[in-house]
């Protein structure tokens, strides 16, 4: 079933009032609570908030790889609630791309192979030359031949992210992808992403705790206790802490405890 989006149609992603809930009904968990919320097409969009947020449950909703209790999402213009686990799998495969803090390489694979693993996952034949261009686009094109333990943490990453933009996907989702990383790795990764947006009109959503890291994006979206909590544009790390550490604050007032709405 195809939809368009609600409001703007220049959001790639649509949550409509996504509740997330964990658990049983003795001891339910709620780790979102009616978040609307939309991610703009060929923008980079960070999402934070304290552990428990629910930040990374938001990611997961918006990407298809769980399931809101209550609530709908639209990515790219498809509505995911009503597809078939088999259905999902394959528009995630085509239309989104993936970096998380574990790389998540085969190890027995070449740099190489491991690029072109979303078109053989799908059945398709990797085409020689995108897999030349986006290693040349992260700098590993020396590196092809390589396997996963030959390589840094840093360059593993970049892996990952050519991997993610080997299929030119509606948007691609990191989980917090400089986690594992040094300052100047995690510097070259956010350069990575950030370039991939202004160069190659890539959508880019990603989940941090780092306010410098945040600070990359065009827009930050903050949660507190399964809410949206606000934004934050053109961002520096300055302002994206100084709203982090009035968080908890405002998740106590009457304003949270209505259904957010974001742009970003």
């Amino acid at each position: 079933m195809s939809a368009s989006l609600p409001g703007d149609s220049d959001q790639v992603v649509w949550l409509d009032s996504v509740s997330r809930v964990y658990g049983g009904r003795r001891n339910p968990v709620v780790a979102l609570d009616r978040v609307t919320l939309g991610f703009r097409r060929h923008a980079f969009t960070a999402v934070m908030g304290p552990s428990g947020s629910g930040k990374s449950t938001c990611l997961h909703c918006a990407a298809g790889l769980d399931r809101p209790t209550s609530g709908s999402v639209v990515l790219d213009g498809q509505e995911l609630g009503g597809l078939s686990e088999k259905a999902l799998t394959k528009l995630r495969r085509s239309r989104v791309g993936f970096v998380f803090q574990a790389f998540n390489l085969l190890p027995a694979l070449t740099v190489e192979q491991n690029v072109a693993l979303p078109w053989r996952l799908a059945g398709r034949r990797p085409k020689r030359a995108a897999v030349n261009t986006v290693l040349d686009q992260v700098g590993l094109a020396d590196r092809r031949h390589h396997r996963p333990g030959e390589l840094s943490g840093g360059q593993q990453q970049r892996v990952a992210i050519a991997r993610a933009l080997i299929t030119r996907p509606a948007v691609i989702f990191a989980d917090e992808p400089t986690g594992a990383l040094d300052t100047r790795n995690a510097l070259e990764i956010l350069a990575l992403l950030h370039e991939s947006v202004r160069h190659d009109s890539q959508t880019v959503v990603m989940v941090t705790h780092n306010p410098v890291a945040a600070a990359e994006a065009d827009c930050v979206v903050f949660l507190a206790d399964g809410r949206v909590a606000g934004e934050l544009h053109d961002p520096s790390p300055q302002a994206v802490a100084e709203r982090l550490t009035h968080l908890g604050a405002w998740a106590d007032t009457p304003a949270a405890r209505q259904p957010g709405q974001v742009r970003g």
